[in-house]
């Protein structure tokens, strides 16, 4: 591929996780010489993985990707990968009233019979409201809570959506706008197969095989990863940044772009313009606290079970080997138990054991045949900055791809918006910001090569 000569700068990219992965992928493919800090030991972020057991690894944090996540699948086909998507209908179901429902397509919706058969229909319904609604930006003023009501009816809301509300967010959920709820709806009923169940897609190997994949694509084109390497600050000379600092010394580069969490920007980078500072200080964040257990047998057959109770410490179990056979895990049984919180919360801080001992009563209220001996291995993994709370009136907080700061770009999780933070979009950012990188380097430089070569990654993402 043919790239513009004046692109050729070099670039500091900050964080390792997805976004600064296919940020790197692009630059590179246009001839950029880019070099890659991350303070983790290895690379995928939120989506790294860990060796569960024996050379088998899986992700820290539960994933999955739905048929409508055409940018990371769009990616895996140009790594040459896409033989290995797995297409996989999910299984999903509700603890409600100390009873399990099966709730995986209308049709058990309808079935739902903790719901009069007329709240039911509003239920499906409201699904079918939010797949029409193309423009959001009037819901930015209604919280989830009225938007639910409004068109579920009370009754559905408080039996489904508010303890599932208050598990994600808990003392959060009330400022929650309609559109991050909209946004859910509106992709799950994107990813129904003809039959009205929900279709899922996995990778071949797990996240660890593509993080892999991209590795090896990013070391062919010459980017340099350097691991357990935390930027201290970035480096900025007369309104421009120049580099970054770390405990080994100064790099000096053309363009420094941080994909890392908003407010580990933010502390990093004292130039930033007061007014630019207190607006991104106005978005908040929740952690997560995930324990993933290892065990002997299953739980029940259903890969996602939402958890609508408000006294359960958790909001879902994930038996991630009912979506991935148990046979790619030697024939162990994986399951996740993820709860969002404040990270001035105690459980938090929870060790490992702490954290098991905690959870093992409600597992054991859920599934009362669950034992202590059925536990092959446990491990908990956290993140302080996991989820940001999609506020009414969010969008006014967010900040632009291009900070203040001349040559110094930002693309995080947090402005990810109206869609929510994943992979897929933290792909579809990532190859954004890079673009407008390169649009910028080539404007300044007045480079007058053909315009088409500037498009690194296909029609969807450059009208993106």
């Amino acid at each position: 591929m043919t790239s513009c000569t004046n692109s050729n700068k070099e670039v500091i990219i900050i964080g390792a996780g997805y976004t600064g992965l296919a940020a790197a992928f692009d630059l590179s493919r246009a001839g950029c010489k880019v070099t890659i800090y991350e303070s983790d030991s290895d690379i995928g972020g939120l989506a790294g993985t860990f060796e569960i057991n024996k050379g088998i690894r899986i992700e820290k944090f539960y994933h999955h990707w739905f048929t409508s996540d055409v940018d990371v699948l769009d990616l895996i086909d140009e790594l040459g990968l896409g033989h290995l998507k797995r297409y996989v209908s999910s299984n999903t179901g509700l603890y409600y009233a100390n009873s399990i429902f099966r709730l995986a397509s209308p049709l058990d919706l309808l079935t739902f019979s903790a719901l009069p058969f007329l709240d039911r229909i509003r239920t499906g319904l409201m699904a079918l409201v939010a797949r029409r609604i193309n423009d959001w930006k009037p819901l930015e003023h209604v919280s989830a809570e009225e938007w639910l009501i409004r068109h579920g009816g009370r009754n559905g809301y408080d039996k489904i959506w508010k303890p599932l509300m208050q598990g994600k967010f808990g003392v959060e959920a009330k400022n929650v706008s309609a559109v991050w709820m909209w946004n859910k709806l509106k992709l799950r009923g994107s990813s129904r197969n003809k039959k009205g169940g929900e279709s899922l897609v996995y990778f071949g190997g797990g996240f660890g095989a593509l993080t892999d994949g991209i590795r090896k694509s990013l070391s062919d084109r010459g980017v340099a990863i350097k691991l357990n390497t935390p930027v201290r600050s970035v480096l900025v000379e007369n309104g421009k940044a120049v580099g970054v600092e770390t405990e080994h010394g100064t790099h000096r580069a053309d363009a420094v772009l941080a994909t890392i969490p908003l407010p580990q920007f933010l502390t990093m980078t004292p130039e930033l313009p007061s007014n630019f500072r207190r607006s991104c200080e106005q978005i908040r964040f929740l952690g997560n606290s995930c324990l993933v257990l290892r065990l002997n047998r299953s739980l029940s057959s259903t890969y996602w079970l939402n958890v609508a109770d408000p006294t359960f410490p958790f909001v879902g179990i994930i038996e991630h080997t009912n979506l991935d056979p148990k046979e790619n895990y030697g024939g162990d049984h994986v399951v996740y138990l993820s709860k969002y919180l404040p990270t001035t919360e105690p459980l938090f801080s929870f060790t490992p054991d702490e954290m098991l001992d905690y959870c093992v009563p409600f597992i054991q209220r859920i599934f009362p045949e669950f034992d202590r001996s059925w536990i092959l291995s446990h491990h908990v993994w956290k993140a302080r900055y996991s989820q940001p709370v999609i506020t009414k009136e969010y969008s006014s907080n967010i900040p632009p791809l291009r900070t203040p700061v001349d040559d110094l770009w930002l693309c995080t999780m947090a402005q990810i918006y109206p869609e929510d933070r994943g992979t897929n979009y933290a792909v579809r950012y990532g190859r954004r910001v890079a673009k407008e990188m390169l649009d910028s380097f080539n404007n300044a430089h007045s480079c007058g090569c053909d315009e088409s070569s500037n498009l690194l990654v296909g029609n969807r993402i450059a009208g993106a």
